[in-house]
């Protein structure tokens, strides 16, 4: 597995919007080989950035996705907050799996 992980600072007055983005996103990913699912996470901290954590069978998946149209076209939207709604750059971060554990 591969996790793809990107942190998002947003200003406290833009969080709702940031987050009906997401309610209402394009749902492209949903549809890629290796996908296997999205979670956006809202932090407990305003002074906290939200993460967008994305789930893959595999690198070469995740990478497919970020080159193909799809990816352009689940992207289209994303202007669509002022750049001022935002503290900061977001910070991508990717990861293999080494543990998975769930509860039965």
């Amino acid at each position: 597995m591969f996790i793809v992980m990107n942190r998002i600072p947003v200003k406290p007055e833009y969080a709702e919007q940031f987050e009906e983005r997401f309610r209402n996103r394009a749902g492209e990913v949903d549809k890629m080989a290796g996908f296997v699912r999205n979670q956006v996470l809202r932090p407990v901290s305003p002074d906290d950035p939200y993460v967008v954590l994305t789930v893959w069978q595999s690198q070469a998946d995740f990478d497919a996705w970020v080159n193909s149209d799809a990816f352009q076209k689940g992207h289209a939207k994303s202007g669509s907050l002022p750049h001022d709604a935002f503290r900061g750059r977001n910070q991508l971060e990717s990861f293999e799996v080494i543990l998975d554990t769930a509860s039965a």
